[in-house]
């Protein structure tokens, strides 16, 4: 039980967290992103093509080894550790704010303050994509049995006209909510947080959801932002990663600075 004393101390620390920031602030927090895109554009657009190529590349591989059924579900796990891919940009705008030079070594190669406890939460992020992805199928093989997946050209027929197809359409939306909003809540603050705090990937990944609980509001305007930007890129051909990831990464600190 917390002493009196301790309680004077963890109700303050809960507070701290708890800004009451209006919805609208997220537009702000973009907009600050765009101007550190912008400060030394360089090293975040290259970040942002390094981005788009391995995402093509993975795509690739997707459609050559006769995956392209889990396309969809890679498309949204991709969500779930975009946060740990874009640590590079919450280095530069890091480095913008403490009024440092930026450098791309410095953001390809970050020296976090938590050290490996990074890679720890980078373990957890993936385990949790592979789970969302072997979910997806086990969902696909409920509704459909073991019927062959019919290709992407023959998807939305399939899921759009049949009673299989709304079911799964359905059940996958709500399991998939689940997992973008948990991976969301545990994500968003944790790898910023690690990087700019020495602390563990779970007080880390713990503090983040309670960040995001804390102040819903404006977090649901961010996670709508954020989605939509996403699939403006998916639409693109993913070329809108080139510019979209650095965007959101530079946004994605200053909302961490400005919840914390």
């Amino acid at each position: 039980m917390a002493t009196a004393e301790q309680s004077e101390i963890i109700i303050p620390l809960a507070e701290q967290r708890r800004r009451h920031l209006p919805a609208s602030a997220a537009f702000g927090w973009l907009g600050a992103g765009w101007r550190d895109l912008w400060r030394h554009p360089g090293p975040s657009l290259f970040y942002g093509f390094v981005v788009f190529a391995i995402s093509v590349a993975m795509v690739w591989c997707l459609f050559a080894l006769g995956l392209d059924y889990i396309l969809f579900p890679a498309l949204a796990g991709f969500m779930v550790v975009g946060p740990l891919v874009a640590i590079g940009l919450y280095e530069k705008s890091r480095a913008i704010e403490d009024g440092e030079p930026v450098k791309l070594e410095s953001m390809l190669f970050v020296a976090a303050k938590s050290g490996a406890q990074v890679l720890y939460t980078g373990a957890i992020l993936c385990l949790l994509m592979l789970l969302w992805m072997r979910a997806a199928v086990i969902i696909y093989a409920l509704f459909f049995g073991v019927r062959p997946f019919p290709g992407l050209d023959h998807v939305a027929g399939m899921l759009a006209t049949t009673p299989e197809g709304w079911g799964m359409l359905v059940v996958g939306t709500a399991v998939g909510g689940l997992f973008a909003a948990f991976s969301f809540a545990i994500s968003v603050f944790a790898i910023p947080m690690l990087l700019d705090q020495k602390l563990d990937a779970f007080t880390a990944m713990g503090t983040s959801i309670s960040m995001v609980w804390r102040n819903l509001p404006v977090m649901v305007m961010w996670g709508v932002i954020v989605l939509f930007l996403f699939l403006l890129a998916v639409v693109t051909g993913l070329i809108g990663l080139i510019l979209i990831f650095p965007l959101l990464g530079h946004a994605t600190w200053h909302a961490y600075k400005a919840i914390r």
